[in-house]
């Protein structure tokens, strides 16, 4: 039975290796440890004020900084209004060199 596991773990282990070694780190900044700190401090700033701004959407807005300071916004709020805060506070954030915004207005609810 011990045989059997260890076999059946073993040919699982090895269907999911290749998986896991070509799954690829969309953060290129890692490479350079401050630059990756400092774009999650900014990334980190902008979701706690959407959050304190108590935006109906602000768990469906994915924020991401990249190395140059330059902030991506994606996602879906309530309204035109929740689009422009979350553009708003982004902007006004320190750290922020500019804001590219690929927010929509979710039409169902």
């Amino acid at each position: 039975m011990k045989y059997k596991l260890a076999t059946t773990c073993f040919v699982i282990g090895s269907v999911l290796a290749p998986v896991a070694a070509y799954a690829a780190d969309s953060d290129k900044d890692r490479s350079k440890p401050a630059t990756f700190v400092k774009d999650s401090v900014i990334t980190t700033k902008i979701k706690t004020k959407l959050a304190a701004e108590h935006l109906g959407s602000a768990k469906h807005i994915s924020v991401d900084t990249d190395k140059d300071g330059v902030v991506g916004l994606s996602g879906t709020a309530n309204t035109q209004e929740e689009v422009n805060k979350a553009v708003q506070i982004a902007r006004n954030t320190e750290g922020v060199k500019s804001v590219k915004s690929d927010l929509k207005v979710q039409k169902d609810r």
